[in-house]
């Protein structure tokens, strides 16, 4: 069983709690990532989440998301999520946070978190986890956009959210992601 690290508004901790159990009966405040990793070409990593999740399964989604756990630094777990769902680990860097509710209609699982957003650079084909991803893909952003916008029931809440603002990002970073 994972405890992972509840939180209040400013990311402070303030205890622990099973993951599932975390994610039920709307929520708990709780610590998270989300990474979106992008090739020299500008084309965003999504992948699809796998059926095996227990929420907001066969979503297209940023390269990888989680929870640290209790015990476990943030600059580590998001490294290790990333080899793990991904196989690949790359430089990343935090560019912005916010907090975020969003219930699944099909399972009833909450995700309440506090959700720290890291970017990276990589420029291979990553070797995915099937237990955690069922498909993977680069895409053009701009392409991505008008999806999103034609086709919002395919993709993660925190993704929706936070998809523009890391755009943006991306395009006035280009040459030092």
């Amino acid at each position: 069983m994972e405890e992972i690290i509840l939180v209040d508004e400013n990311d402070n901790e303030i205890g622990f709690e099973e993951k599932i159990n975390a994610h039920k009966n709307g929520g708990k405040l709780h610590r998270a990532f989300s990474i979106f990793i992008f090739n020299s070409e500008g084309k965003m990593l999504l992948q699809l989440r796998s059926k095996k999740k227990h929420h907001f399964k066969e979503l297209w989604t940023n390269a990888c998301c989680s929870h640290p756990i209790k015990g476990e630094k943030l600059e580590d777990v998001i490294h290790r999520k990333l080899k793990q769902e991904m196989g690949f680990d790359t430089k990343l860097k935090e560019i912005f946070s916010f907090i975020y509710k969003a219930t699944d209609i099909n399972s009833n699982l909450t995700e309440y978190e506090f959700d720290h957003i890291f970017v990276g650079k990589y420029d291979n084909e990553p070797k995915s986890n099937s237990e955690e991803v069922d498909k993977w893909k680069w895409i053009d952003v701009n392409e991505l956009k008008k999806d999103i916008e034609k086709n919002p029931q395919k993709y993660t809440p925190w993704f929706k959210l936070t998809f523009d603002k890391v755009k943006d990002w991306a395009n006035r970073k280009k040459s030092s992601i």
